[in-house]
């Protein structure tokens, strides 16, 4: 392991806790989340933080049992920055006061101003006397600790921005790492080089330090892989692969739901170009015939679930001596899922990809990309030289076409569906938008419609095309092609493909979790 200046991130329970430790990444500087329970006097004395960032959450900190730092956090002698909640919990540790809301709770956008003198953490800010942040927060700081003085307001919160110039102690009660606070990032920026941080963590520190922790984990044992032959698992496969060689065998599970020729794709990848040992479960009639009838979303991921598991499990029977299982979870598939680190945080989902194999296996996780967001897996797959083109393919959902497949699935809708979803890519291609869109797909709908095609009465399906953008798969929003383009790819599906006589175009956005169609 590459030693580094450490940051140590005290998770109190946000769900935007690692989009902090995204930011500090961006910077180049090396940070850990760990959840406030397991921050110990003895675990601060062996981290040996440069500098501690106290997180949001959703808890008061008047309330019985509410998350604590331990006090001596605060006689490190060394910067503090509370963010939020984090900021709540300064101001309650050190002598200031906090109350609930009482009309000045603030949830979404506001615009804080500066007040007093100048600080060195805000340089960059206020180049037009105001800055927009995104708060959300019920409770509110009703008075600033001593030692403190206030650099920033906004309407609901007079101690927006407070600080402490002597201790390097630092709060604010928005959240500067999401991107509705466009100018948080240099408030970072301030804050580690205000700390001290070299900048020296970056895409490769990580890969070489991933790679012995794999080493370490796993030893002279054997891992077993599932293999989707999506971004993440084969990045996560590349990288394993790099670190213990042959001891490693991807099980790539074909449940007949991949896109055109997607199979024939990675297996030739993955066992031509990298000589990766692969087991092709070629199991598309198990699982068609499975989800034959089913049209309920959630029973048809649960259907898959239980399938791939077995499926699976079946395959990986063959290997003997396996004892652990490597999975391309990613850090939105655990924010969805369960708390990260072991933390407060609420569950917003369920989700097929940290769940039911280990347990039923038997298996230790490995889970080499389990802090990163998608973009971080891209710039690790360039740093392992995968080709571009394949580090750049938008997200496919583990399930398949069953979810771009609202309703009944046959094998006569996913043929349609696979040749529709191949033009609509193909153009979108074509016309240099491929890089811009963080993912596009078409949907078959459950509907037939009459339409005419030349002098011809038709009785076919719609399908509904959807294109998103996202930075980190958190949330998305609709990409607004033009109508040239929507009209050429629609009569492009139409013409070219058979079983097709309408085309629509999805334009509502997505919350986190839902970037998908169901």
């Amino acid at each position: 392991m590459t030693h580094h200046d450490r940051l140590l991130i005290i998770d109190f329970g946000s769900q935007v806790t690692q989009l902090i430790a995204r930011r500090l990444r961006e910077l180049s500087v090396y940070c850990e989340i760990h959840p406030f329970q397991n921050v110990t006097e003895s675990f601060l004395t062996e981290f040996a933080p440069k500098a501690v960032i106290l997180s949001g959450g959703p808890s008061s900190v008047f309330a019985e049992g509410a998350p604590m730092p331990p006090a001596s956090v605060f006689e490190l002698g060394i910067p503090i920055l509370g963010i939020c909640y984090g900021q709540q919990v300064m101001m309650h540790c050190l002598g200031g006061k906090v109350e609930r809301g009482h009309g000045t709770a603030e949830f979404g956008r506001a615009f804080v101003t500066p007040k007093g003198s100048d600080l060195a953490l805000l340089e960059g800010w206020f180049a037009d006397d105001r800055e927009q942040v995104w708060m959300s927060h019920g409770d509110h700081v009703s008075e600033i600790a001593p030692g403190f003085d206030v650099y920033g307001t906004s309407p609901n919160a007079p101690f927006a921005i407070t600080a402490d110039t002597e201790r390097n102690f630092f709060a604010v009660q928005f959240h500067p790492e999401v991107h509705h606070t466009p100018n948080g990032k240099k408030l970072y920026e301030n804050f580690v080089r205000l700390a001290g941080f070299k900048g020296d963590w970056t895409m490769g520190a990580y890969r070489d330090d991933a790679i012995a922790k794999i080493r370490d984990q796993v030893g002279d044992r054997k891992v077993i892989c599932g293999l989707s032959g999506g971004v993440d698992s084969s990045v996560a496969a590349v990288l394993i692969h790099e670190a213990i060689g042959d001891q490693l065998t991807c099980v790539f599970v074909d449940h007949g739901l991949l896109r055109l020729n997607e199979a024939d794709e990675v297996v030739s990848m993955f066992r031509d170009n990298y000589n990766i040992p692969l087991i092709h479960a070629d199991e598309a009639d198990l699982f068609l015939n499975a989800l034959e009838g089913v049209s309920d979303p959630e029973q048809k991921r649960k259907t898959i679930g239980k399938l791939f598991i077995d499926v699976f499990q079946k395959y990986a029977n063959d290997i003997d001596g396996a004892e652990f299982l490597a999975q391309g979870t990613l850090y939105p598939d655990v924010i969805e899922s369960v708390s990260f680190s072991g933390g407060p945080s609420v569950t917003i989902k369920s989700h097929h990809n940290v769940g039911g194999l280990p347990e039923k296996m038997g298996l230790k996780l490995v889970e080499p990309l389990r802090e990163l967001f998608k973009d971080e897996v891209r710039a690790l797959g360039r740093e392992l030289g995968l080709p571009a083109s394949f580090i750049g393919r938008h997200p496919f959902p583990g399930p398949g076409l069953a979810i771009r497949c609202p309703g009944e699935i046959t094998r006569e809708k996913l043929e349609i569906l696979r040749k529709a979803d191949a033009v609509y890519i193909d153009q979108i291609r074509k016309h240099g938008l491929y890089d811009e869109i963080w993912q596009a797909f078409v949907a078959i709908l459950p509907v037939r419609t009459v339409g005419v095609m030349g002098d011809g009465r038709t009785y076919d399906y719609a399908c509904a095309l959807r294109a998103v953008t996202s930075v980190d798969g958190m949330t998305a929003d609709y990409y607004p092609f033009t109508h040239e383009f929507l009209g050429e790819t629609a009569t492009r599906i139409i013409n070219e493909v058979q079983g097709i006589n309408r085309v629509t175009y999805d334009i509502t956005s997505k919350p986190p979790g839902t970037i998908e169609w169901e």
